[in-house]
């Protein structure tokens, strides 16, 4: 479950994001509150309510048309995802003192990527889940909140996914950076995946190796 998870995750914005925008039906369980106005689970919901209602009325073009996929995925992922900021949580301690322009470099490198080995499953998705939003918890004086949901089947037996959101405030918009899928976060795993390639080579020229193929990343590593 963790790597179709996490795979499905990727599809969905990153990348990142969006189990949750691509996945998720549009209302919480009905036990639970509703979101406040301009809240980080309020964004996620309503991302999630656009982004499938657009999948699902585009799906036939979108099968057609992988260009239109491509851009639509690129779009969502540009307006929900804090890329920078995730590619320095996911280079480490090789980013530290990096320029903003070799962060870039890896990033862009990263989510192409991504994008080219996962953005057709979205195509693939089952529309017949739900989330519910369970709570928004504050982190760091309140500069990130992480937003925990679990995903539901709807007229299935099978246990609840848990997926937990971080996100932060750029500008006046709450951005998803990272996003645990049972507990397996994306910032890890690429952490993990690209340590030992940066130990022997500079960003950009992994950047530049992950562009051309040499690399690939692999949302299902571990």
């Amino acid at each position: 479950m963790k790597r179709t998870a996490l795979t499905l995750f990727i599809s969905a914005a990153l990348l990142a994001a969006a189990p949750l925008a691509a996945l998720a039906q549009t209302a919480p369980a009905a036990t639970a509150a509703a979101p406040a106005a301009g809240s980080p689970s309020k964004v996620v919901l309503d991302n999630s309510t656009r982004i499938l209602s657009t999948l699902e009325s585009r799906r036939a073009e979108f099968t057609a048309n992988r260009a239109a996929l491509r851009q639509f995925i690129a779009s969502e992922f540009d307006t929900l995802f804090d890329r920078d900021y995730a590619a320095r949580l996911v280079l480490g301690a090789h980013g530290r003192g990096a320029s903003e322009a070799d962060v870039k470099l890896f990033a862009d490198a990263l989510a192409d990527s991504l994008m080219q080995r996962y953005g057709s499953s979205l195509l693939d998705l089952n529309s017949k889940l739900k989330v519910r939003v369970k709570s928004e918890t504050p982190l760091r004086g309140g500069a990130i909140v992480k937003v925990s949901s679990e995903y539901v089947r709807q007229g299935s037996s099978a246990a609840p996914v848990p997926v937990d959101y971080l996100m932060r405030k750029v500008g006046t918009q709450w951005k998803l950076f990272d996003v645990m899928v049972e507990g397996v976060s994306f910032v890890q795993t690429f952490r993990n995946q690209f340590d030992a390639p940066l130990k022997q080579k500079s960003i950009a020229q992994v950047a530049a190796d992950i562009k051309a193929g040499k690399l690939q990343a692999d949302a299902a590593a571990n």
